[in-house]
């Protein structure tokens, strides 16, 4: 079951809301009770195994695999 961000157009609050089906209606906001809050894009964050395995930069193919030039990896 998908987990899905919302902001309320009205308030302007943020919430998620795990959705049962695919065809489930968008909730109402928790905060106001405003109808039809706008979806938010979500970030995945890919993780390695506990113990050992490929880096997340490895596994998505970073270029860089793990060592960014800014110092931080988008994929950490």
């Amino acid at each position: 079951m998908p987990i899905y961000e919302y902001e309320c157009v009205k308030c302007g609050h943020g919430f998620e809301h795990l959705a049962r089906t695919l065809a489930e209606a968008a909730p109402v906001c928790p905060k106001c009770g405003a109808k039809k809050p706008q979806k938010q894009l979500s970030v995945f964050s890919p993780s390695a195994a506990p113990g050992g395995g490929e880096s997340a930069c490895e596994a998505a193919g970073c270029p860089s695999a793990g060592s960014c030039p800014s110092g931080k990896c988008p994929f950490n």
